[in-house]
């Protein structure tokens, strides 16, 4: 049996009310979904449907732990998610995605299955760069080192420490300043 089965929403027998579901994936949700992004995790996701003559409205809230791959280190981690995303569903002729947000469906569809919306949402969550938390403390002592500390300095004197008289301005540009001035 296919696991992303469990995650199919009847909605053609659902009343024009609010309706909530809970979800719990594991590895083989992972392993279901074909892509290399997350093996291994477990994850509960609460979803609140709301639907209405026009459109179905999904509030997700998604949290628990995906492991990771840390980039410096080659180390796996647990890397928590806690994520609320919203998806629109709005009936149409055919089916198309509009934005990131918004779809429409047909509106003879008589199930809507979720588990793609969850995947993307929880790959969403996961940060661009894969550290360790061991490393996090490091990283962040090295942006607050680049911030807040003079990081190259010249040797060159400052021009403005010297005592040499400066160079005589010619006279011309001397008079054109004083009109820039004005």
């Amino acid at each position: 049996m296919n696991p992303l089965r469990a995650y199919d929403i009847n909605i053609a027998g659902l009343d024009n009310k609010r309706h909530e579901y809970d979800f719990e994936s594991g590895d083989a949700f992972f392993a279901a979904l074909d892509q290399q992004l997350i093996e291994k995790g477990n994850v509960r996701t609460h979803l609140i449907l709301e639907k209405s003559e026009t459109m179905i409205r999904l509030d997700f809230h998604i949290t628990g732990t995906v492991e990771q791959t840390c980039d410096r280190s080659l180390d796996l981690y647990d890397e928590s998610i806690d994520t609320r995303q919203m998806m629109l569903l709005k009936f149409g002729d055919h089916n198309e995605e509009l934005s990131d947000e918004i779809e429409l469906i047909e509106r003879n569809t008589s199930t809507v299955n979720v588990a793609r919306y969850i995947f993307e949402f929880i790959g969403l969550a996961l940060p661009m760069k894969r550290l360790h938390p061991r490393f996090r403390d490091e990283d962040d002592e090295q942006d607050d080192d680049v911030n807040g500390k003079l990081v190259y300095q010249s040797d060159a004197p400052d021009e403005s420490d010297t005592d040499e008289p400066k160079e005589a301005i010619d006279p011309r540009w001397e008079a054109l300043r004083k009109l820039n001035n004005n």
